[in-house]
């Protein structure tokens, strides 16, 4: 698997629209995009931090997994997210390699992204997502 970078860190939020004041007015970013992802019952928001992307996830249904995370744990980092060269590859190399997948296949995620989620239990606590532009 090659990770070239970190493509984003996940935020879990309860309000996206409340939290905007603090990332575009107290840290000066600006947030370029906001969109549904319906299947997986999220709002998201993006912000650039040079090649990094934060991205703030607010539940758009209480039995999602952003409603659950943040039920048991509060707001706050819900995953980290890494941008690789075909998701498909590196999910094969990552049960090969005895890794916990969530997703046995890459999905469609935020910004046309293809997803793929690796299990906590297998990545120190950290879920952990895989990324890939397919229009790169």
């Amino acid at each position: 698997m090659n990770i070239s970078h970190i493509e984003h860190l996940g935020i879990a939020v309860k309000s996206i629209e409340e939290q905007l004041p603090y990332y575009e007015g107290v840290l000066g970013l600006k947030c370029y995009n906001i969109e549904v992802v319906e299947d997986q019952k999220v709002k998201t928001a993006f912000f650039k931090v040079g090649q990094t992307k934060i991205e703030l996830l607010e539940p758009t249904s209480p039995d999602s997994t952003i409603a659950k995370f943040i039920e048991k744990r509060g707001e706050g980092i819900h995953h980290i997210a890494f941008s690789v060269d075909g998701v498909a590859n590196a999910l094969k190399e990552m049960e090969e390699k005895g890794v916990q997948l969530i997703d046995k296949a890459p999905r469609g995620g935020a910004e046309g992204l293809n997803i793929a989620f690796l299990h906590p239990k297998s990545t120190g606590s950290v879920l952990t997502e895989l990324c890939e532009d397919p229009n790169k």
